[in-house]
Parts: structure tokens; sequence; C-alpha cells
């Protein structure tokens, strides 16, 4: 071997994905940890009376039906003649009949059993989906949006760089404003892909079914694909409002849904979620033809997963028993009623609120003359508060800030009193 080509050898190394050096600052959740960790060391005394209202993470207990069902189903591993291994990768049978029947057919949705995919949240199916979905495409999200959504395309390499505002190249934005009450219409231009999530993660805002409609019959001119997370729709307490896009005719065959246990059943630490992928969604080859997405689908699964820990299906499986829904009610009405709660206070404060009412987020327009990140100081600093800046979840989330209602009743009540005495002229 020559010398030159022994140097070529000895500096080769492992080529990286660069699309991640697109990704701007951090991940949102991470640098309010950082900022609420610096803040902490720095005030030692301040730090014993913080109240964390930002990341949406639940705080009460499990629900006693799935506690004793997972105890139930570790007890089952503990003996040979029950011991399970390896389970179906798209899940139980007895998880996915109790999802397909009361979560869909039971509410007039036709949903085959074999068209539920269980995972460890929504989240991650979320990312997941992009695997089967070609670069091609033209992607629209909301704004502002869950970040996931966002950077999950630019880990995939389907956008270019983003802009000044923070917007990536390539990525078609919907604005939701005030003005069309954080619900926004469909593009006058052709989108692939478009990212819908009602109630809405950030804003608390919810879809009509007028709305839902219209989104559908674009899909279905545009032969899009509807991503619609529906992770929060158990919080919906309106029965004019949509709990699933497949109440909407034609939502079959343009839509996959997205559904977690995390926050109505409090399995946040738990991680489970599911997919709902029919067998009349297409997508289309570079050569024109059109192929059916729940095969792909579950050849990624049976590739790259073996779905969820036996334990964790049947606790959330007992989700569905009579007394575990009780419980779920339970749970969902505790997290409303703090909601209701933080909405009066900062109404009393003399801020403009919004949500808060079929969903657990409470969207505040910040004072005038504040950033989202300035109120997010302020909260921290003055009222030992964290808070969720809007700026984090898009530039038109610039000028508000987040207070999530997930947190013990006690201390809901703690922050309202901070708000009703805070002053932020």
């Amino acid at each position: 071997m020559d010398a030159t080509a022994a140097k070529v050898i000895a500096g080769t190394m492992a080529y990286l994905n660069e699309n991640y050096l697109k990704l701007q600052a951090g991940y949102l959740f991470p640098e309010i940890a950082r900022r609420v960790r610096e803040f902490c060391e720095a005030n030692p005394e301040a730090a014993k009376r913080l109240i964390r209202c930002g990341i949406g993470d639940v705080t009460e207990p499990l629900p006693p039906a799935a506690v004793q069902a997972m105890k139930a189903a570790v007890d089952e591993l503990s003996v040979r003649e029950t011991f399970r291994g390896y389970g179906h990768e798209q899940g139980g049978d007895f998880l996915r009949s109790k999802i397909a029947q009361i979560d869909y057919r039971a509410r007039g949705m036709e949903i085959a059993d074999d068209e539920i995919f269980v995972s460890d949240g929504s989240k991650s199916d979320c990312g997941f989906i992009l695997d089967i979905l070609g670069d091609r495409n033209r992607i629209a999200i909301t704004n502002p949006v869950y970040p996931v959504y966002v950077d999950t395309n630019v880990m995939a390499g389907h956008t270019g760089l983003p802009n000044e505002s923070g917007q990536y190249e390539g990525i078609i934005y919907l604005p939701c404003r005030a003005e069309n009450e954080f619900v926004p219409e469909p593009p006058n231009e052709h989108a692939d892909v478009v990212y819908l999530c009602f109630p809405n993660n950030p804003t608390g805002a919810v879809a009509t079914r007028a709305q839902l409609e219209r989104w559908v019959s674009y899909a279905q001119e545009h032969k899009a694909l509807l991503l619609y997370d529906a992770a929060y729709e158990g919080y919906i307490s309106d029965p004019q409002i949509p709990r699933s896009i497949f109440e909407i005719p034609g939502g079959t065959e343009c839509a996959v849904e997205f559904r977690s246990f995390s926050k109505t059943g409090g399995f946040t630490g738990v991680r489970c979620g599911f997919t709902v992928m029919t067998k009349r969604l297409l997508a289309q080859t570079a050569d024109g033809r059109e192929l059916p997405l729940h095969s792909l689908w579950h050849r990624r699964w049976s590739t790259k997963a073996n779905s969820v820990s036996y334990p964790v299906q049947r606790g959330a499986e007992a989700l569905y028993s009579e007394e575990g829904r009780a419980q779920v009610r339970g749970l969902i009405e505790h997290y409303m009623g703090n909601a209701r709660v933080l909405s009066e206070a900062a109404k009393a404060a003399g801020m403009e609120v919004y949500g808060g009412k079929n969903a657990p987020y409470i969207w505040v327009r910040t004072p005038r003359g504040l950033t989202s990140w300035q109120m997010f100081d302020r909260m921290l600093q003055e009222l030992n508060v964290v808070v969720t800046p809007g700026s984090g979840f898009g530039s038109e989330g610039e000028g508000y800030f987040r207070i999530s209602a997930f947190n013990s009743r006690a201390n809901a009540e703690e922050v309202a009193r901070r708000l009703r005495g805070a002053s932020f002229s």
C-alpha cells in the first residue's frame, strides 16, 4: 500500500446525517429545562416554591384499573404456564380489538382491528410515519405547532434551511391566529401531506365538523394525506366537536390518526399509544402507481420494532373496562378543573386567554411589549412559575405563552393566586 492510500484510509470516518445540522438551537423543552436549572442554581430559596406549568406531563397516579392489570400481567410472566415472549408487532389482539370497537365502531366509524397499530406513544409515531413517505412530498404544517412535526421532517431531509423567522424552506406554513380561532383554512396551493392536531397543542383550539369537512375535501381534491394527531381527544366535552377525523365522511380514505394513553390514562411514563392506518389509504410511486400504505406501515413495524411490553398493553386494555373508563373520566375532570382555575386567574390578571375548554392547555397573549421568552423569564423570576414560550412552537406563537393544566389542584390554585397578584404592565 502506498503512502497516499494509507493516508486516505487513516482519515476515513462515518458520515453523519447533515440534516440534523439544520435544526435550530435545541428542542424546545430541553431549552426550558436548561433555563430553569440555571435559575434554581442561582436562586435556591425561590427554587423551593417553583411550580412547573410548562411541559404537558401528567401528575396524578395511574388509574387503579391499569395498575391492577399490569400487576396481574407481571404475575403471568412469572409462571412458566402463563409466560409470554414476543407478541404481535401491531400489538396484542386483546388491546387492538378494544380500541377498534370502543373508540371507533361503537361510535359509527368502520375501523378494523388490524388497522390499529400499538406503539409507545403518538410522539414516536408522528416521526416514524416518515419512514414510509417519500422525500418528494410537499409538507404543510400549522404554525404554531408541536415542534416534533417540523423537526422530524428536517431530520428526514424534507426541508431546506431555516430563514430569519425560523421557518424552513420547503414547508408550507398554515398560520393559526386569533382571527381564525387558531384553526387554519386549507391553503390555496397544493400539499401532499398535511399535519393537523385537534384539540390543539399548544393553543387548545378545537376544529368544528365544518372545518374538518373542508380539510377532508381538500385532501380528496389534492390526493393529500392528512396526519391527524388526536392525542387530546378525550378532553373534548362539547358533543358538537368531532373527536376523530374518521367521523368526517371520506376521512378513512385520506387520513392517518394518532392517539395516546399518555394524557387520558396518565401513561406519559408508562408509554403506550396507537396509530390508525386504514387499508383504504393510498400513496403513489414515482412512476404513478397507487399503492396501499397499510402494508408498508405493517412492514415498518415488523422490521423495526416488537410493539409494546405485555404488562403495559394489559394496563391500556384495562382503561376500556367500566372501572377504567370511569377513572379516566376522573383524571380528565381533574385536569380540566385545573384549566378552569388557571384560565379564570389569567383573565382576572387582565390577560387575553384562549383554549382551556376542550383541551388541557391555556394559550395566553403576553402583555403588550413583552416577547414570549421575556414573559417566560418574568414568570420564572417573579412568580416562580414555569410556562412555555409561544415562540418555541413557531413564529406565529410569538406574543403568546402556554400554561399547562397538568398539575395537582393545590399547585393550580397557588399559580392562580400568584397570577391574580401579578403586575406585568
